[in-house]
């Protein structure tokens, strides 16, 4: 008997990751490159960080001294680990820099793709 949910990969109706959803690599595609001596490497296709004005802004923070990125996602996101979305949704590619000045303002956003309450 066949795994139906193979099937369904296999047909690309789901689509196959090795990354949890709430890994910033959830959605990304993989690849396969075919080396000369015949061995197979699978790699993530490129992450293509949406613009930070596509995500509908649900409050800001204001960073204090000895702040953690980690924190302030767990306290905002529920996760400590989502800190990346914090990341996308302010437009940088260091996560330290989110919190290296006191009294930066940090967007706190609903994911991509998720409207706002004036979006509806």
């Amino acid at each position: 008997m066949t795994d139906p949910v193979q099937a369904l990969f296999q047909a690309g109706v789901l689509k196959d990751t090795a990354f949890p959803a709430t890994s910033r690599y959830h959605d990304v595609p993989t690849a396969k490159l075919t080396l000369p001596d015949g061995q197979v490497v699978v790699y993530l296709r490129r992450r293509i960080v949406p613009a930070p004005e596509r995500f509908a802004l649900i409050r800001e923070h204001t960073v204090q001294q000895g702040e953690r990125l980690d924190a302030i996602a767990a306290r905002y996101l529920g996760d400590p680990e989502q800190f990346w979305r914090l990341c996308d949704a302010n437009g940088v590619l260091r996560p330290d820099e989110l919190i290296d000045e006191e009294g930066r303002r940090i967007r706190i956003t609903l994911p991509d793709g998720v409207p706002g309450p004036s979006e509806n």
